[in-house]
């Protein structure tokens, strides 16, 4: 026979139990770091919904306070459309008598020829 076949053969013989605890080490090792990799993707999972769960609380807060603000606009256009039909009354009822229409025929004259002569003197 070969020395170098049996010397190869007397190796494996004599660390085929240490390679296969070996291996079995390394599965322990592996499945333990596999572990601490999971453990450190819970943590960063975590973090991630930390953050978008302030995120989501930064946008309700914003949304409440537009709509506060979309609310108080809401009842100033109410009052200026109230406000505005009470003149809009007041016009009407100007324009219904016969004095009142030569008065505001009058003052729409007047504005007329101030508007006009201000452009003409620009």
């Amino acid at each position: 026979m070969n020395p170098r076949r049996d010397l190869r053969n007397n190796k494996v013989a004599l660390f085929d139990g240490i390679e296969e605890g070996g291996i079995r080490g390394s599965s322990s090792y592996s499945h333990e770091i596999d572990e601490h990799e999971n453990e450190r993707a819970v943590e960063g999972l975590q973090d991630r919904v930390n953050l978008l769960k302030r995120l989501s609380g930064d946008i309700h807060e914003e949304v409440d306070s537009h709509n506060r603000m979309l609310d108080r606009m809401g009842n100033d256009m109410d009052s200026s459309r109230g406000i505005l039909s009470g003149t809009m009354d007041k016009f009407k009822m100007v324009f219904e008598t016969k004095s009142s229409r030569r008065m505001f025929t009058l003052v729409a004259s007047f504005v007329v020829v101030f508007l006009v002569i201000y452009y003409l003197t620009r």
